[in-house]
């Protein structure tokens, strides 16, 4: 089958398409065939080795973390699926390989898709959307009448957020270009700053919770708009030792370094009395359920940007490298 390899960390160079063995389905398995898969800023950091510390992987390897496709074979402990179900999954972090013809995927980590999107918006939801849902109901716990800041809410992620905290009753201000006011505006968002024309940390308004989608001086700034004993949650600042035990199978020599490398983060967050968490999310099927729910009932729009077919998928992953998404971007399979 064809699948997109990293041979080598680097550059675009190190990965390719090529022909690899089909995967074979466990006992708790579910073999996909791949109609469609997501793309992330996490694929490019892992092909460039940011992410070594966390998951080294021997190469070559199939890269890939979300897809949408169709159950073909099941392992012998299977009970939620069957041959011929159309299912999407975000992979498990140390297994990928969405980048392919088939796939497997742990049935846990699996969801029935919703009946109203085709293959391709299906492949944009579980990354994502998970990461959005996680981060705002279980981490923020946003409830209705709070004000939530969300920064970048033009992104991936940013889409599903600001529709997953309208939802669950919040008032939500982003930040977006022009190009993207329009965008976040349709999907509820109560306030838009133009962060190319306005600094943040000027915006008098002072909010209950904070989700962090750009990090740097984003983030830092951040933390001047949230009052005194709230929480800012990030997927894009600098990791923290909660990070490495609560996400990360409770690596105690990680969580060491996140404590050297987030010293000064956290710091201006005690300062500004608000704490600090880094979220990295986890595969649930029944989270998934929940978003495809939620779809089906018209309260939560895909956003897709671009889809490429997948002999393009270098050019589509350059693209999400650029940093000028809007929404997701997909690779779909002929």
């Amino acid at each position: 089958m064809r699948a997109y390899v990293l041979e080598r960390y680097g550059g675009p160079e190190g990965a390719r398409l090529t022909d690899v063995p089909a995967p074979r389905p466990g006992p708790r398995d579910i073999l996909v065939a791949v109609r469609a898969a997501g793309l992330n800023p996490v694929d490019f950091k892992f092909r460039q080795g940011k992410l070594r510390a966390i998951h080294r992987p021997r190469l070559p390897f199939v890269l890939g973390n979300e897809l949408a496709g169709e159950v073909i074979a099941v392992g012998s402990d299977v009970r939620r699926f069957r041959v011929g179900d159309r299912v999407f999954a975000r992979v498990a972090k140390e297994r990928a390989g969405a980048f392919a013809e088939q796939a497997c995927v742990d049935e846990d980590h699996a969801a029935p898709m919703p009946r109203n999107l085709d293959f391709a918006a299906g492949a944009a939801v579980p990354l994502a959307g998970l990461t959005a849902l996680q981060a705002l109901k279980d981490e923020l716990g946003v409830k209705p009448g709070q004000k939530l800041f969300i920064s970048g809410g033009a992104g991936g992620v940013g889409t599903f957020a600001i529709q997953i905290a309208k939802w669950l009753g919040a008032d939500v201000t982003t930040t977006a270009s022009k190009r993207g006011e329009a965008l976040v505006g349709s999907l509820g968002c109560d306030q838009v700053i133009d962060y190319t024309a306005q600094d943040i940390s000027k915006v008098e308004d002072r909010f209950d919770a904070g989700f962090d989608l750009i990090g740097g001086k984003t983030l830092e700034q951040m933390f001047a708009l949230m009052k005194p004993g709230t929480r800012i949650v990030s997927v894009a600042g600098v990791p923290e030792p909660q990070a490495a035990i609560k996400d990360l199978g409770g690596r105690q020599a990680l969580s060491a370094i996140f404590w050297i490398i987030s010293r000064n983060i956290r710091s201006r967050a005690r300062r500004a009395g608000v704490s600090y968490r880094y979220l990295f999310m986890h595969p649930s099927g029944s989270d998934l359920a929940q978003l495809a729910e939620l779809i089906e009932q018209d309260q939560l729009k895909v956003i897709v940007d671009k889809a490429y077919p997948f002999a393009q998928i270098s050019g589509a992953l350059a693209y999400v490298e650029s940093g000028r998404t809007k929404g997701k971007v997909v690779v779909t399979m002929s």
